[in-house]
């Protein structure tokens, strides 16, 4: 499938899901990720989720991680829309975010930006093949984010891998890593 097709599959197939079902998959996830080995992990990325597009809660696992690893550094991200880049910030709590004008939450401006190593990203995805090709939103941030970093790319799904990405592009940056509510999948790339 074309990536294009797989987004508006993806988008229709995370709005059909009761109120219900997105909870429990979401609860799922945080089972799936709490398997993750945190012993050499000092700063993990974890992306914000916008909730209208029914992305997988992620406060779950930053909740998780400040309760069990208070130790790690949780780094969250601002957007510059104009120049499709991303800058780290470090988490501070939910009181210190603001939503976008895309939805997304960020942190305010009184919030410490990172410019240290990560050792570990969580990353967000519409849907993901066998090989470990990602597809999101189709803006690149990720890409040009995870460019040339030595991080555990880790993403994070609702659902079960696809068959294949058709149109990947050399810019493209694969996951090491994807969790899913049923399993963590490991690629070897």
């Amino acid at each position: 499938m074309l990536k294009d097709e797989i987004r508006k599959k993806s988008l229709l197939q995370r709005s059909q899901l009761s109120e219900e079902a997105f909870k429990e998959l979401n609860k799922k996830l945080l089972q799936q990720f709490m398997q993750l080995d945190f012993t050499s992990v000092k700063t993990i990325h974890i992306f914000l989720p916008i909730i209208k597009k029914r992305e997988p809660d992620t406060f779950l696992l930053i909740n998780w991680l400040e309760q069990n690893h208070p130790e790690i550094k949780i780094l969250v991200s601002k957007a510059d829309f104009a120049q499709n880049l991303m800058e780290n910030y470090i988490y501070a709590g939910k009181q210190q975010l603001k939503i976008n004008s895309y939805g997304i939450p960020e942190p305010d401006s009184e919030t410490k930006a990172y410019h240290g190593e990560i050792d570990m990203t969580i990353i967000p995805l519409l849907a993901f093949d066998q090989k470990g090709n990602r597809v999101g939103y189709g803006k690149g941030f990720y890409d040009r984010f995870l460019a040339g970093m030595n991080t555990q790319k880790i993403g994070l799904s609702l659902f079960d891998a696809i068959d294949e990405i058709k149109d990947v592009n050399l810019d493209d940056i694969k996951l090491d890593a994807c969790i899913t509510p049923q399993k963590l999948i490991i690629f070897k790339n």
